[in-house]
């Protein structure tokens, strides 16, 4: 049984067009360092960042043909992450954008801009968008999240219910490196399992998208779920910033993230019944975990390098990979479009290793 998890993206009441005042430019605060108070600290770190975080509106349908206007169909935060040549760049959820004709952002002191999607990937639920940016006064100070502790103050800002502009809660990193199942199909079949930061700083519908922050006023994570379950209270999530940098810059640039291609059909050894085991897999008694290859796509670096139907992958560079899972957070994480790898696999009850060079795996 998987976690429920649930990512927001709020319809739209018609109070959603509350905003809040634009603060100053944003300066270099240490507040986290100089051990303030705490409400104070927070105070301060609220007070860098918060006029960078944007609400996003979505619209769909609209057909000029039929003279029918796009229609709203959902509110999320965004933040303001990048500003250069004469336009500023957001970075919010896939899942607050997905499906739109047409995007809007509404700033902090309430002007609203249309914003144009460069791109989207719905694996990390991260999106970018681009906006002029004329109106755009604050960008945000990317900090880091490899370094985050239990127990070390996460701000939340973002744009719940869809109209409470800039809403603020604090709260605790409550794990640094959780994993969570991602279906992205919604196959019932668990495609990744996502590396979060786990917080109780309350994550509304309308938070998606929006900004979590350290004492330093410096982006650590992108909200992006919580755990909607009765009775559960204070699980959020957010995507951490280390992670989410390279992704951003890829679908800026071109669009998409560019992710390697081993070539191969798989599903997890655990999925196949145990009397497949002997008969067509010819495995070992001792292999219990793995990855099967249901099919070798003709021309791929899987086929090219000898693997085929029923083989069972164990290990790639000498790392075990126990499921499907296993193996995209490998290539995803740890290699890129040329890198070669070294795959061990059993066939007919024989441990074998084959080499191979990563592709770019198309749409």
């Amino acid at each position: 049984m998987f976690l429920v998890v649930e990512g927001f993206n709020f319809p739209i009441g018609s109070e959603m067009n509350g905003s809040e005042g634009a603060s100053s430019q944003p300066k270099a605060v240490k507040a986290s360092a100089e051990g303030n108070d705490d409400s104070q600290s927070i105070a301060e770190a609220v007070k860098e960042s918060r006029s960078s975080v944007v609400s996003v509106v979505k619209f769909e349908g609209g057909n000029m043909f039929e003279g029918s206007d796009p229609r709203p169909a959902g509110s999320g935060s965004g933040v303001v992450y990048e500003k250069q040549g004469g336009k500023a760049y957001v970075v919010t959820n896939h899942h607050v954008v997905e499906g739109a004709s047409q995007l809007e952002v509404t700033l902090n002191d309430g002007s609203k801009i249309p914003a144009k999607l460069l791109g989207s990937d719905a694996l990390l639920d991260l999106a970018v968008l681009e906006v002029d940016s004329e109106k755009v006064k604050h960008v945000i100070e990317i900090g880091k999240s490899s370094s985050l502790k239990p127990g070390q103050r996460a701000i939340a800002i973002g744009n719940p219910l869809g109209f409470l502009a800039g809403t603020v809660t604090a709260g605790v990193i409550s794990a640094a490196d959780r994993s969570m199942p991602v279906d992205v199909n919604k196959d019932g079949v668990v495609d990744w399992q996502s590396e979060v930061i786990q917080t109780d700083a309350s994550i509304n519908p309308g938070n998606s998208g929006g900004a979590l922050i350290n004492l330093d006023g410096e982006l650590i994570g992108i909200n992006s779920s919580k755990i909607a379950m009765e009775n559960v209270e204070g699980i959020g999530f957010a995507i951490p910033v280390d992670i989410a940098i390279p992704v951003l810059k890829d679908l800026k640039e071109f669009g998409e993230v560019k992710r390697p291609y081993i070539g191969i059909v798989p599903v997890s050894l655990s999925e196949i019944p145990s009397q497949y085991y002997d008969t067509p897999l010819d495995l070992p008694e001792e292999v219990k975990e793995g990855i099967v290859v249901r099919q070798a796509d003709p021309g791929s670096p899987a086929e090219e390098a000898g693997l085929q139907q029923y083989d069972v992958i164990t290990m790639i560079d000498g790392e075990k990979v126990e499921k499907v899972s296993d193996l995209r957070k490998y290539l995803y994480n740890e290699k890129e479009v040329g890198s070669k790898i070294e795959v061990t696999y059993y066939r007919g009850g024989e441990k074998m290793s084959t080499t191979l060079t990563l592709i770019e795996q198309e749409e």
